[in-house]
């Protein structure tokens, strides 16, 4: 009977070796089937506004989306996008039911801890892991920035593409001119500075050391803070 020699040196019948490959197969079959159920899919039926998918390997955020049926021919999806990465919008067309990869955005809640020269620093307070963006990056997010705001850090494939802050924050007004008594109804503004360096507009009848609360998606006043 002949035999051959396996990485062990144990001296094997050839007999016994093709009983082995029908039990590998198998195996190999279910780890791509797993693989492949993990590619989460999207159809251009379900799309709806703020949908991530991606294209030619770039996540890209639904900001429009139009169905439309034609008298004649097939049904289409019309849709205006944005990358997520560049921010440039496209406006494209997808035939109804395609399907598309999910882009399988992650958010995660991390906080901002410091900012280090031209880098601001945000931690995992589970993990402790540091990640950091260049001021380019936060943009005008800076200017409402405090040390120990919690911020939806958002990436895709270990990219940072943005930082989300919580909506309405609250802040000193560290300089503006006096308020002048019976201008709560005038319905003026006047620029005052924040706590962090940030200039606003706020009503007349604000005054310094004051705290306010300020929507940080648009920068406006929303409200004096409750004491």
């Amino acid at each position: 009977m002949d035999s051959v020699v396996c990485s062990a040196r144990v001296l094997v019948p050839r007999s016994f070796i093709p009983s082995f490959r029908p039990h590998c197969q198998p195996h190999r079959q279910r780890t791509q089937q797993r693989f492949r159920l993990s590619i989460v899919a999207v159809s251009s039926n379900d799309f709806k506004t703020g949908t991530e998918i991606e294209i030619d390997n770039a996540p890209w955020r639904v900001i429009e989306f139009l169905h439309v049926k034609p008298g004649k021919g097939s049904a289409f999806v019309r849709t205006k996008l944005k990358n997520c990465i560049t921010g440039n919008t496209v406006e494209r067309t997808f035939r109804a039911g395609e399907v598309l990869e999910d882009a399988t955005v992650q958010k995660n809640v991390k906080q901002f801890t410091y900012r280090d020269g031209d880098q601001y620093v945000f931690m995992d307070m589970v993990s402790f892991e540091e990640s950091r963006l260049n001021a380019k990056e936060i943009g005008d997010k800076a200017n409402w920035l405090r040390e120990g705001m919690d911020c939806t850090v958002v990436s895709w494939k270990n990219r940072i593409l943005e930082v989300d802050l919580p909506i309405a924050m609250k802040y000193k007004v560290v300089q503006t001119d006096p308020g002048v008594k019976g201008n709560r109804e005038s319905g003026g503004t006047k620029p005052a500075t924040l706590d962090t360096g940030a200039v606003v507009n706020v009503p007349l009848f604000v005054d310094e050391g004051e705290e306010i609360i300020i929507d940080t998606r648009t920068g406006e006043y929303m409200s004096r803070a409750k004491s």
